[in-house]
């Protein structure tokens, strides 16, 4: 079993930057990817960013040159630095960790409001 914990999210305004991190705890050797969703209102979940165990890092392309993702040396951590904020990244954020081929592991989500 996994256990992730989110920190960070909140209110922010258009332009500005916030920083997500997730830790997770338990079977952390089992983890092969890590990294984080988002649900928008009246929207599907959708990738933004995650890590392979190997280091590859993925990018939704709504994010790429505005969001970095990040981690610990000991891979238990990852941070999601949001950088130049748009309306359109208000969701809920959720932590995500992959033991298998999907992602089975989440975290209970983190709002992120953007204001204009």
């Amino acid at each position: 079993q996994v256990q992730l914990v989110e920190a960070g999210g909140g209110l922010v305004q258009a332009g500005g930057s916030l920083r997500l991190s997730c830790t997770a705890s338990g079977s952390i050797f089992d983890i092969n990817a890590m990294g984080w969703y988002r649900q928008a209102p009246g929207k599907q979940r959708e990738s933004v960013a995650f890590i392979t165990s190997g280091g590859k890092i993925n990018y939704a392309d709504t994010v790429k040159g505005r969001f970095t993702l990040s981690r610990t040396n000991a891979k238990n951590t990852v941070y999601l630095q949001m950088n130049s904020v748009k309306a359109e990244d208000t969701a809920v954020y959720y932590c995500a960790a992959r033991t298998g081929s999907i992602f089975n592991y989440w975290g209970q989500g983190t709002q992120v409001t953007v204001s204009s």
